[in-house]
């Protein structure tokens, strides 16, 4: 009798183990804890947003103790997760290298976890069928694709190549302006006449989603790039008068619907080489998106709330970029200035370009040899910080 019993309680242990190391072996190899259910909306731009966004959640919050992993595996998991939170930090600090490591983690995981292919990434973006492409959607593709080749002298090129920077005259204004417009960045998207690989459509997609999530919405690949400054909020009409039109004017509102008239979540400047060029083709869309963009461009090193008591901050980004957010009600709308000071390419000879320059620049070097003090004053953009700090430097 007793034998039987030890037979039997064996046999149970045997079970027990069985079934306990069968399924920690299920959770230790199991990839996505649930299937992507497919259909018409899938594989939007929404639905892929809210997938990555709750898939990254799933891996910084994962209990790793709770799925029998060896200790090796254990400590190469920890690792990866610590590394998953501190660049999901990062980024939003203007970090290019941990934003780097974020997309490339999105991008596995569509292609891998989604099923992202080159039949179905067009439901996202059409790439496939140009004419359905939004201004938006044409900019980002020549900006990746150039960047490819030019790094991130990317726009440099493209607004040399073809002479954006230039004056002209917009319709229903009667002075020119700097401004790049919808019209020339189909101009350019139609000559250029991109071929894209799957790869290339995915990475475009992928940098869609990730700076909705993480990034600074349609200035995120912008403000990477190697120019004097960007801004956003800084024209236009703001959300207050808006609601205020909508009760006294619906002729104006319909106006301001069609975007007639730019709102504040429509301002976005760029500041190239002393220029301040809108780009009337890009928009944040929302102002709560420009709120977003706002109350995450400038938490760089904690600097403190931006409330409404304390309605402006002045800090600098993880590349050393000066970056001034301002929101009401101090202001009247949420804003954003970024200077960017790009020392390195700076020299005197780029910044005075006068006849005779050869002489006042001789004196500045002499002045900085004798530690002279020295007053530099001018509007704003026209390269006080570079010159100041550009090919000078050397002699202090």
């Amino acid at each position: 009798m007793n034998f039987i019993n030890i037979i039997l309680i064996l046999l149970v242990l045997l079970g027990a183990g069985f079934f306990i190391i069968r399924n920690l072996k299920r959770k230790q190899d199991e990839i996505v804890e649930e299937q992507v259910q497919v259909d018409d909306k899938t594989y939007t731009l929404e639905k892929m947003t809210s997938f990555i966004k709750k898939r990254l959640d799933e891996i910084t919050k994962i209990n790793l103790y709770d799925i029998g992993l060896s200790e090796e595996e254990l400590k190469r998991r920890k690792n990866k997760k610590y590394e998953l939170k501190k660049a999901l930090k990062g980024c939003t600090y203007g970090d290019v290298n941990d934003k780097k490591y974020v997309k490339e983690l999105i991008y596995d995981i569509l292609l891998k976890e989604y099923g992202v292919s080159e039949i179905n990434i067009s439901t996202a973006i059409p790439f496939d069928i140009p004419s359905l492409l939004v201004s938006q959607d044409k900019f980002e593709i020549i900006l990746y694709m150039y960047k490819q080749e030019f790094g991130y002298e990317a726009l440099t090129e493209i607004i040399k190549k073809y002479n954006l920077a230039r004056l002209k005259y917009v319709a229903g204004e009667t002075k020119p302006s700097y401004v790049i417009t919808e019209e020339e960045i189909n101009d350019i998207f139609e000559k250029e006449n991109f071929i894209l690989t799957f790869q290339d459509k995915l990475n475009v997609v992928v940098q869609r989603i990730y700076q909705h999530y993480k990034g600074y919405s349609s200035i995120d690949e912008i403000r990477d790039m190697n120019i004097d400054g960007i801004s956003g909020g800084v024209s236009g009409l703001p959300e207050s008068f808006l609601s205020q039109v909508a009760q006294t004017d619906g002729d104006y509102l319909e106006q301001i619907v069609d975007h007639k008239v730019p709102r504040a979540c429509d301002s976005i400047w760029v500041m190239f080489q002393g220029k301040s060029i809108r780009l009337a083709f890009l928009s944040f869309g929302t102002e709560s998106e420009l709120k977003r963009v706002c109350q995450n461009i400038y938490k760089y090193n904690n600097p403190g709330q931006l409330s409404d008591t304390n309605g402006y901050k002045i800090n600098e980004m993880k590349d050393g970029s000066r970056v001034v957010v301002v929101r009401p009600s101090m202001s009247e709308t949420w804003a954003f200035f970024v200077r960017k000071f790009d020392v390195k390419r700076a020299t005197l000879e780029q910044i005075i370009q006068f006849p005779g320059k050869d002489d006042a620049i001789d004196l500045l070097k002499y002045l900085v040899k004798g530690a002279r003090i020295i007053s530099l004053t001018g509007e704003q953009g026209c390269r006080k910080n570079n010159n100041a700090y550009g090919y000078d430097r050397k002699y202090i």
